[in-house]
Protein backbone atom coordinates (compact mmCIF):
# COMPACT_ATOMS: atom_id res chain seq x y z
CA UNK A 1 0.00 0.00 0.00
CA UNK A 2 1.56 3.52 -0.63
CA UNK A 3 0.38 5.99 2.02
CA UNK A 4 -0.70 9.85 1.22
CA UNK A 5 -0.33 11.17 3.96
CA UNK A 6 1.03 14.90 3.78
CA UNK A 7 3.82 14.39 6.75
CA UNK A 8 6.71 12.67 4.59
CA UNK A 9 9.32 10.63 6.83
CA UNK A 10 12.94 9.52 5.42
CA UNK A 11 14.40 6.28 6.26
CA UNK A 12 18.30 5.78 5.71
CA UNK A 13 18.98 1.87 5.38
CA UNK A 14 21.67 -0.17 4.99
CA UNK A 15 23.31 -3.53 4.71
CA UNK A 16 22.75 -5.60 7.77
CA UNK A 17 19.69 -3.08 9.06
CA UNK A 18 17.98 -4.70 12.20
CA UNK A 19 14.95 -6.72 10.52
CA UNK A 20 12.37 -4.92 12.69
CA UNK A 21 13.84 -1.79 13.70
CA UNK A 22 13.92 -1.28 9.82
CA UNK A 23 10.34 -2.96 9.13
CA UNK A 24 8.43 -2.40 12.06
CA UNK A 25 9.00 1.59 11.90
CA UNK A 26 8.23 1.90 8.11
CA UNK A 27 5.33 -0.48 7.94
CA UNK A 28 3.35 0.82 11.12
CA UNK A 29 4.11 4.41 9.98
CA UNK A 30 2.44 4.20 6.64
CA UNK A 31 -0.71 2.66 8.31
CA UNK A 32 -0.93 5.66 10.88
CA UNK A 33 -1.23 7.43 7.26
CA UNK A 34 2.92 9.32 7.17
CA UNK A 35 4.67 8.74 3.92
CA UNK A 36 7.57 7.18 4.37
CA UNK A 37 10.93 6.79 1.85
CA UNK A 38 13.66 3.84 2.71
CA UNK A 39 17.03 4.77 1.17
CA UNK A 40 20.62 3.68 1.21
CA UNK A 41 23.44 5.26 0.35
CA UNK A 42 24.78 3.87 -3.37
CA UNK A 43 21.25 2.11 -3.90
CA UNK A 44 18.21 3.12 -5.93
CA UNK A 45 14.30 2.13 -5.91
CA UNK A 46 13.61 -1.24 -5.67
CA UNK A 47 16.94 -2.35 -4.84
CA UNK A 48 17.49 -4.16 -1.43
CA UNK A 49 19.20 -4.35 1.82
CA UNK A 50 20.02 -7.40 3.58
CA UNK A 51 19.01 -7.28 7.34
CA UNK A 52 19.69 -8.84 10.52
CA UNK A 53 18.05 -10.49 12.96
CA UNK A 54 19.04 -9.57 16.44
CA UNK A 55 17.92 -11.54 19.22
CA UNK A 56 18.46 -12.12 23.22
CA UNK A 57 19.37 -15.38 23.63
CA UNK A 58 21.62 -15.47 26.86
CA UNK A 59 24.86 -14.53 25.43
CA UNK A 60 26.91 -11.99 26.68
CA UNK A 61 25.74 -10.14 23.29
CA UNK A 62 23.14 -10.40 20.37
CA UNK A 63 22.85 -13.20 18.65
CA UNK A 64 22.50 -12.32 14.45
CA UNK A 65 21.00 -14.39 11.88
CA UNK A 66 19.98 -12.85 8.49
CA UNK A 67 16.88 -11.78 8.27
CA UNK A 68 14.17 -10.46 4.84
CA UNK A 69 15.26 -8.55 1.83
CA UNK A 70 14.52 -5.02 2.87
CA UNK A 71 13.15 -3.39 -0.43
CA UNK A 72 14.25 0.39 -0.84
CA UNK A 73 11.86 2.58 -2.06
CA UNK A 74 13.71 5.48 -3.44
CA UNK A 75 17.02 6.43 -4.47
CA UNK A 76 19.52 8.09 -2.62
CA UNK A 77 21.02 9.99 -4.89
CA UNK A 78 17.66 11.89 -6.01
CA UNK A 79 16.60 12.63 -2.19
CA UNK A 80 15.76 16.42 -1.66
CA UNK A 81 15.92 16.12 2.50
CA UNK A 82 13.99 19.68 2.27
CA UNK A 83 10.85 17.59 1.29
CA UNK A 84 10.83 15.95 4.59
CA UNK A 85 9.42 16.18 8.13
CA UNK A 86 11.62 13.60 9.79
CA UNK A 87 14.37 11.55 9.18
CA UNK A 88 14.83 7.98 11.09
CA UNK A 89 17.73 5.72 11.64
CA UNK A 90 17.45 2.20 12.76
CA UNK A 91 19.65 -0.06 14.14
CA UNK A 92 21.46 -3.11 13.43
CA UNK A 93 25.10 -3.12 12.19
CA UNK A 94 24.17 -0.53 8.84
CA UNK A 95 25.04 2.37 10.86
CA UNK A 96 28.89 1.86 11.69
CA UNK A 97 29.66 1.79 8.35
CA UNK A 98 27.19 4.42 7.62
CA UNK A 99 28.49 6.77 10.30
CA UNK A 100 31.20 7.06 8.20
CA UNK A 101 29.67 8.12 4.67
CA UNK A 102 29.96 11.40 4.64
CA UNK A 103 26.95 12.29 2.30
CA UNK A 104 25.06 10.35 5.13
CA UNK A 105 26.29 12.78 8.09
CA UNK A 106 25.98 15.72 6.25
CA UNK A 107 22.18 14.22 5.43
CA UNK A 108 21.84 14.22 9.44
CA UNK A 109 23.22 18.02 9.92
CA UNK A 110 20.90 18.92 7.32
CA UNK A 111 17.74 17.48 9.92
CA UNK A 112 18.99 18.87 12.83
CA UNK A 113 20.16 21.87 11.63
CA UNK A 114 16.50 22.56 10.44
CA UNK A 115 15.23 21.82 13.59
CA UNK A 116 12.99 18.66 12.06
CA UNK A 117 12.44 15.12 13.54
CA UNK A 118 15.82 12.96 13.90
CA UNK A 119 14.74 9.79 15.34
CA UNK A 120 17.03 6.70 15.97
CA UNK A 121 17.02 3.05 17.78
CA UNK A 122 19.56 0.78 18.99
CA UNK A 123 23.02 1.10 17.31
CA UNK A 124 21.64 4.16 15.09
CA UNK A 125 23.33 6.74 17.34
CA UNK A 126 26.82 6.09 15.89
CA UNK A 127 25.65 8.00 12.88
CA UNK A 128 24.42 10.93 15.31
CA UNK A 129 27.34 10.89 17.23
CA UNK A 130 29.53 11.13 14.24
CA UNK A 131 27.60 13.66 12.74
CA UNK A 132 28.25 16.09 15.60
CA UNK A 133 24.54 16.75 16.20
CA UNK A 134 24.67 15.28 19.81
CA UNK A 135 26.13 18.26 22.29
CA UNK A 136 24.01 18.83 25.38
CA UNK A 137 21.37 16.03 24.13
CA UNK A 138 19.79 13.44 26.38
CA UNK A 139 19.99 10.62 24.59
CA UNK A 140 19.80 6.25 24.87
CA UNK A 141 20.64 3.64 22.35
CA UNK A 142 21.99 0.08 22.80
CA UNK A 143 24.49 -0.21 25.87
CA UNK A 144 27.24 0.04 23.72
CA UNK A 145 27.26 2.66 21.86
CA UNK A 146 27.25 4.89 25.11
CA UNK A 147 30.84 5.29 25.32
CA UNK A 148 30.81 6.83 21.78
CA UNK A 149 27.77 9.21 22.54
CA UNK A 150 29.23 10.45 25.60
CA UNK A 151 32.32 11.08 23.64
CA UNK A 152 30.16 13.15 21.08
CA UNK A 153 29.21 15.04 24.40
CA UNK A 154 25.46 13.24 24.52
CA UNK A 155 23.66 13.42 27.81
CA UNK A 156 23.44 9.11 28.11
CA UNK A 157 20.44 8.49 29.56
CA UNK A 158 19.56 4.98 31.23
CA UNK A 159 15.92 4.52 29.89
CA UNK A 160 13.92 2.23 27.26
CA UNK A 161 13.26 5.84 24.90
CA UNK A 162 14.33 9.58 25.32
CA UNK A 163 13.02 12.55 23.60
CA UNK A 164 14.83 16.12 23.74
CA UNK A 165 13.18 18.57 21.31
CA UNK A 166 13.57 17.36 18.29
CA UNK A 167 15.58 14.01 19.28
CA UNK A 168 13.99 10.80 19.65
CA UNK A 169 16.43 7.81 20.96
CA UNK A 170 15.36 4.03 21.55
CA UNK A 171 17.44 1.13 23.27
CA UNK A 172 16.09 -1.41 20.64
CA UNK A 173 13.42 -3.38 18.33
CA UNK A 174 11.24 -4.20 21.94
CA UNK A 175 11.08 -0.80 22.37
CA UNK A 176 9.48 -0.09 19.05
CA UNK A 177 6.31 1.40 20.58
CA UNK A 178 7.31 3.95 22.65
CA UNK A 179 9.58 4.45 19.59
CA UNK A 180 7.07 4.78 17.83
CA UNK A 181 4.66 6.93 19.95
CA UNK A 182 7.15 9.43 20.40
CA UNK A 183 7.53 10.07 16.79
CA UNK A 184 3.86 10.51 16.45
CA UNK A 185 4.10 12.92 19.38
CA UNK A 186 6.79 14.83 17.71
CA UNK A 187 5.84 15.05 14.30
CA UNK A 188 2.14 16.41 15.73
CA UNK A 189 0.22 13.63 15.96
CA UNK A 190 -2.55 12.91 17.64
CA UNK A 191 -4.07 8.87 18.24
CA UNK A 192 -8.11 8.69 18.61
CA UNK A 193 -9.82 5.77 19.76
CA UNK A 194 -7.67 3.77 21.73
CA UNK A 195 -7.44 1.85 24.67
CA UNK A 196 -9.31 -0.89 23.74
CA UNK A 197 -7.86 -4.99 24.47
CA UNK A 198 -7.09 -7.05 21.20
CA UNK A 199 -6.22 -10.82 21.41
CA UNK A 200 -3.64 -12.46 19.16
CA UNK A 201 -3.27 -15.47 18.16
CA UNK A 202 0.46 -16.78 18.06
CA UNK A 203 1.98 -20.74 17.56
CA UNK A 204 5.82 -21.42 16.93
CA UNK A 205 7.09 -20.11 13.60
CA UNK A 206 4.41 -17.73 13.05
CA UNK A 207 5.82 -15.46 10.50
CA UNK A 208 7.98 -12.92 12.12
CA UNK A 209 6.93 -9.58 10.55
CA UNK A 210 3.20 -10.98 10.48
CA UNK A 211 3.85 -10.78 14.29
CA UNK A 212 5.82 -7.93 15.48
CA UNK A 213 4.41 -5.36 12.97
CA UNK A 214 0.79 -5.46 13.50
CA UNK A 215 1.56 -6.58 17.56
CA UNK A 216 4.11 -3.47 18.05
CA UNK A 217 2.09 -0.99 16.08
CA UNK A 218 -1.30 -1.81 18.03
CA UNK A 219 0.53 -1.25 21.01
CA UNK A 220 2.12 1.99 19.93
CA UNK A 221 -1.89 2.92 19.37
CA UNK A 222 -2.36 2.08 23.67
CA UNK A 223 -3.86 -0.78 22.81
CA UNK A 224 -3.35 -3.66 25.34
CA UNK A 225 -2.61 -6.74 22.68
CA UNK A 226 -2.80 -9.93 24.62
CA UNK A 227 -0.08 -12.43 22.55
CA UNK A 228 -1.25 -15.87 23.49
CA UNK A 229 -0.47 -19.56 22.42
CA UNK A 230 -1.26 -22.84 23.40
CA UNK A 231 -0.32 -24.77 25.92
CA UNK A 232 1.98 -22.02 27.56
CA UNK A 233 1.81 -18.73 29.87
CA UNK A 234 2.88 -14.97 30.01
CA UNK A 235 6.89 -15.24 29.33
CA UNK A 236 6.98 -17.66 27.77
CA UNK A 237 8.28 -17.70 23.98
CA UNK A 238 7.30 -18.52 20.28
CA UNK A 239 9.97 -18.96 18.00
CA UNK A 240 9.05 -17.64 14.22
CA UNK A 241 9.91 -17.48 10.95
CA UNK A 242 11.17 -15.34 8.49
CA UNK A 243 9.67 -15.99 5.11
CA UNK A 244 10.64 -14.36 2.06
CA UNK A 245 10.18 -14.25 -1.84
CA UNK A 246 14.23 -15.27 -3.13
CA UNK A 247 13.16 -16.63 -6.47
CA UNK A 248 11.86 -19.67 -5.31
CA UNK A 249 8.78 -20.97 -6.34
CA UNK A 250 7.61 -20.61 -2.97
CA UNK A 251 9.25 -18.83 0.23
CA UNK A 252 12.41 -19.15 1.81
CA UNK A 253 12.10 -19.57 5.35
CA UNK A 254 15.38 -18.10 7.82
CA UNK A 255 15.17 -18.26 12.06
CA UNK A 256 13.37 -15.15 12.92
CA UNK A 257 12.89 -13.98 16.34
CA UNK A 258 11.87 -15.04 19.87
CA UNK A 259 8.24 -13.62 20.36
CA UNK A 260 7.73 -12.87 24.09
CA UNK A 261 3.81 -13.74 24.84
CA UNK A 262 1.84 -11.16 27.11
CA UNK A 263 -0.94 -13.56 28.16
CA UNK A 264 -1.73 -17.33 29.37
CA UNK A 265 -3.89 -18.88 26.46
CA UNK A 266 -5.48 -21.08 29.56
CA UNK A 267 -6.51 -17.45 31.18
CA UNK A 268 -8.13 -16.01 27.99
CA UNK A 269 -11.93 -14.05 28.43
CA UNK A 270 -12.49 -14.11 24.61
CA UNK A 271 -15.47 -11.71 25.86
CA UNK A 272 -13.25 -8.87 27.17
CA UNK A 273 -11.47 -8.00 24.05
CA UNK A 274 -12.52 -5.84 21.00
CA UNK A 275 -10.55 -7.19 18.38
CA UNK A 276 -8.91 -10.51 17.10
CA UNK A 277 -5.53 -10.78 15.50
CA UNK A 278 -4.46 -13.94 13.55
CA UNK A 279 -0.74 -13.75 12.05
CA UNK A 280 0.55 -16.21 9.36
CA UNK A 281 3.67 -18.66 8.79
CA UNK A 282 3.88 -22.16 9.65
CA UNK A 283 1.34 -21.91 12.98
CA UNK A 284 -1.61 -21.87 11.34
CA UNK A 285 -1.97 -25.11 10.13
CA UNK A 286 -1.67 -26.66 13.90
CA UNK A 287 -3.56 -24.08 15.68
CA UNK A 288 -6.41 -24.61 13.41
CA UNK A 289 -6.92 -28.07 14.77
CA UNK A 290 -7.10 -26.64 18.52
CA UNK A 291 -10.77 -26.28 19.78
CA UNK A 292 -10.46 -23.61 21.61
CA UNK A 293 -8.63 -21.68 19.29
CA UNK A 294 -11.99 -22.54 16.99
CA UNK A 295 -14.00 -21.64 19.63
CA UNK A 296 -12.11 -18.19 19.51
CA UNK A 297 -12.18 -17.57 16.12
CA UNK A 298 -16.57 -18.54 16.07
CA UNK A 299 -16.51 -16.04 19.34
CA UNK A 300 -15.17 -12.78 17.33
CA UNK A 301 -17.12 -13.66 13.89
CA UNK A 302 -20.74 -14.36 16.19
CA UNK A 303 -20.48 -11.30 17.68
CA UNK A 304 -19.22 -9.36 14.69
CA UNK A 305 -15.89 -7.90 16.42
CA UNK A 306 -13.11 -7.10 14.17
CA UNK A 307 -10.95 -10.01 13.14
CA UNK A 308 -7.91 -9.18 11.07
CA UNK A 309 -6.03 -12.29 9.60
CA UNK A 310 -3.09 -12.80 7.10
CA UNK A 311 -1.45 -14.86 5.32
CA UNK A 312 -2.20 -18.58 6.33
CA UNK A 313 -4.05 -17.27 9.17
CA UNK A 314 -6.83 -17.86 7.36
CA UNK A 315 -6.69 -21.45 7.85
CA UNK A 316 -8.06 -21.06 11.27
CA UNK A 317 -10.94 -19.03 10.26
CA UNK A 318 -11.30 -21.69 7.39
CA UNK A 319 -11.44 -24.43 9.82
CA UNK A 320 -13.63 -22.62 12.38
CA UNK A 321 -16.24 -22.45 9.51
CA UNK A 322 -16.43 -18.55 9.23
CA UNK A 323 -15.41 -17.93 5.94
CA UNK A 324 -18.86 -18.73 4.04
CA UNK A 325 -19.91 -16.15 2.07
CA UNK A 326 -17.06 -13.78 2.87
CA UNK A 327 -14.87 -12.06 0.89
CA UNK A 328 -11.54 -12.64 1.22
CA UNK A 329 -8.20 -13.33 0.14
CA UNK A 330 -4.87 -15.16 1.84
CA UNK A 331 -1.66 -16.48 0.55
CA UNK A 332 -1.73 -16.98 -2.77
CA UNK A 333 -1.28 -21.22 -2.26
CA UNK A 334 -4.09 -21.21 -0.40
CA UNK A 335 -7.04 -20.02 -2.91
CA UNK A 336 -8.72 -23.55 -3.37
CA UNK A 337 -8.66 -24.30 0.05
CA UNK A 338 -10.32 -21.04 0.98
CA UNK A 339 -12.52 -21.74 -1.96
CA UNK A 340 -13.15 -25.23 -0.42
CA UNK A 341 -14.55 -23.37 3.01
CA UNK A 342 -17.12 -21.52 1.03
CA UNK A 343 -15.08 -17.96 0.86
CA UNK A 344 -15.24 -15.91 -1.66
CA UNK A 345 -12.43 -15.37 -3.01
CA UNK A 346 -10.13 -12.21 -4.48
CA UNK A 347 -7.02 -12.20 -5.73
CA UNK A 348 -4.25 -10.01 -3.77
CA UNK A 349 -2.95 -8.29 -6.90
CA UNK A 350 -0.57 -6.43 -5.95
CA UNK A 351 0.50 -8.39 -3.36
CA UNK A 352 -0.09 -5.30 -0.41
CA UNK A 353 -4.03 -5.59 -1.23
CA UNK A 354 -6.20 -6.15 1.62
CA UNK A 355 -9.92 -6.65 1.45
CA UNK A 356 -12.29 -6.03 4.04
CA UNK A 357 -16.40 -7.44 4.77
CA UNK A 358 -17.73 -6.65 7.47
CA UNK A 359 -15.76 -7.00 10.68
CA UNK A 360 -13.21 -9.30 8.67
CA UNK A 361 -9.95 -7.79 7.69
CA UNK A 362 -7.72 -10.33 5.33
CA UNK A 363 -4.52 -9.87 3.68
CA UNK A 364 -1.91 -11.83 1.47
CA UNK A 365 1.22 -11.37 2.86
CA UNK A 366 3.40 -8.94 5.11
CA UNK A 367 3.89 -6.23 2.71
CA UNK A 368 0.68 -5.95 3.00
CA UNK A 369 1.01 -4.33 6.78
CA UNK A 370 0.48 -0.82 6.09
CA UNK A 371 -3.32 -1.45 4.34
CA UNK A 372 -3.81 -4.37 6.80
CA UNK A 373 -3.33 -2.37 9.62
CA UNK A 374 -4.79 0.71 8.44
CA UNK A 375 -8.04 -1.03 7.71
CA UNK A 376 -8.21 -3.08 11.50
CA UNK A 377 -7.85 0.55 12.46
CA UNK A 378 -10.58 1.64 11.14
CA UNK A 379 -13.06 -0.99 12.22
CA UNK A 380 -11.70 -0.71 15.58
CA UNK A 381 -12.58 2.87 15.07
CA UNK A 382 -8.83 4.13 15.65
CA UNK A 383 -6.91 6.87 14.13
CA UNK A 384 -4.15 9.05 14.29
CA UNK A 385 -4.21 12.46 13.19
CA UNK A 386 -1.55 15.14 12.26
Amino acid sequence: MASFGYKKVLMLVGDYVEDCEAMVTFQALQAFGLTVDAVCPGKSAGEICVTAVHDFKGHQTYSETQGHNFKLTATYADVNADSYDALVIPGGRAPEYLSADESVLHLVKKFADSKRLVASICHGPLVLAAADILKGLECTGFAPVKPVVIAAGGIWKEAPCVQDGNLVTATAWPDNPEFLKLIIKALGGKIHGSGKKILMLCGDFMEDYEALVPFQAMKALGYQVDAVCPDKRTGDRCPTAVHDFEGAQTYSEKPGHDFTLTASFNEVETESYDGLIIPGGRSPEYLALNEKVLSIAHHFAETQKPIASICHGQQILAAAGVLKAKTCTAYPALKKHMMLFGANWEEPNPITKCFTDGNLVTGAAWPAHPEFIANFMALLGSSVKF
